[in-house]
């Protein structure tokens, strides 16, 4: 396996810049996640890491070699694709074998590599099964084999488990992350689903629009987004946000949000009077008769172990809350919420990026 670097990585068509100047690099035997909506350029970045499209400017490297410009058989990938592109007329270990066939490989070695491939993905008994029969998450296996026999440096995979239900995608997801431990396979993993890449990634890089917004750990994107539209993207349900205006400045440990002051934690550096919002995820409110922030139950979703509640305050934001199922919320009832000041986020409203807090400080 290798580690894979990109370098200012940009792809224009005509005047629409699908890629803008992307950097990062994926470490050996990491498993790292290109996440975000259609059209944000995910799969296009994908496929240029993959030698199926060419860059417009930047460069990547495979390993210590530079392959920007080279074909996708001069890479040593390994590519999956949404759709199974199996071949229907061929048997599941005719399937498998096939990459290694058309490379004139030894007849005894392409048995070795296909019987490992059947047995790490637990689709031995179905070597001598037409793929035509197949469930959709056994030909994703099938899929799957095709490319572990070839024992590349690298796996890409684009959007592998879209064409399944998702009971099937549910346990795919454990089975993809259980296989890439297994092989300590250099992995790049697109998707538009939040869950999937939380589930499975070391790292996930967040993009919007071309442009990678974030790039982390699931738990770190998760707590500390560095911009609103992360904050908005990950997270079921997703942030809370509040807007307030006013002076904000370092060591301030409050702000004033609907005439009430809520702890926050201070502003590592400098000073702001832009207009901010202040954000906070579903599972950091909570009821608090004490508190002045005050607002409206408007709904509740039952969970089994919890509840959601969608509430609104007094300047018309809406917010939810996750909480017991022992909290009574009754529909048209005024509530004081308080939030966990280590977990409150806050963000410059007119770039929707995240400011820099002393969170630390908000153990004190």
């Amino acid at each position: 396996m290798a580690e894979i670097r990109v370098e200012q990585l940009h792809k224009a068509f005509a005047d629409f810049v699908a890629v803008q100047d992307s950097s990062f690099t994926v470490r050996d035997g990491e498993f790292f996640c290109l996440l975000g909506p259609s059209g944000c350029g995910k799969t296009t970045t994908l496929r240029m890491i993959a030698g199926l499209e060419l860059p417009t400017a930047g460069r990547i490297f495979l390993g210590n070699e530079d392959v920007t410009f080279k074909r996708a058989s001069q890479r040593d990938i390994a590519f999956v694709f949404q759709l199974f592109a199996l071949y229907p007329h061929l048997n599941v270990r005719r399937n498998i074998a096939f990459p290694l066939v058309s490379q004139g490989m030894l007849r005894s070695d392409i048995d070795k590599r296909v019987g490992e491939a059947a047995r790490i993905l637990r689709i031995t008994q179905l070597l001598d099964s037409s793929v035509s029969g197949l469930s959709s998450g056994d030909r994703q296996r099938v899929a799957l084999g095709r490319a572990i026999v070839r024992e590349p440096l690298a796996f890409m995979m684009d959007e592998p488990l879209g064409a399944l239900d998702s009971e099937f995608r549910e346990l795919m997801c454990r089975e993809l992350r259980g296989l890439h431990d297994r092989l300590k396979a250099t992995t790049v993993y697109v998707t538009h689903d939040q869950m999937e890449a939380m589930a499975m990634a070391d790292t996930i890089a967040i993009m919007n629009r071309g442009v990678i917004e974030q790039l982390g750990a699931p738990q770190e994107v998760y707590d500390r987004p560095a911009s609103v539209f992360v904050a908005d993207f990950i997270g079921a349900p997703a942030m809370n946000f509040i807007p307030f205006a006013g002076s904000y400045a370092a060591g301030a440990r409050e702000v004033s949000i609907s005439g009430a002051r809520v702890a926050v934690p201070p502003l590592a550096e400098g000073v702001t009077e832009r207009a901010l919002l202040c954000g906070v995820r579903p599972e950091h409110v909570r009821f608090d008769d004490a508190s002045a922030l005050r607002a409206e139950v408007v709904g509740t979703e039952y969970l089994g172990h919890s509840q959601i509640v969608t509430l609104t305050t007094a300047v018309g934001s809406t917010l939810r809350a996750k909480v017991g199922v022992q909290v009574s919320a009754q529909r048209g009832e005024r509530v004081g919420l308080a939030f966990d000041a280590r977990a409150v986020s806050l963000f410059d409203e007119p770039s929707g990026r995240a400011l820099v807090l002393d969170r630390e400080a908000a153990h004190g």
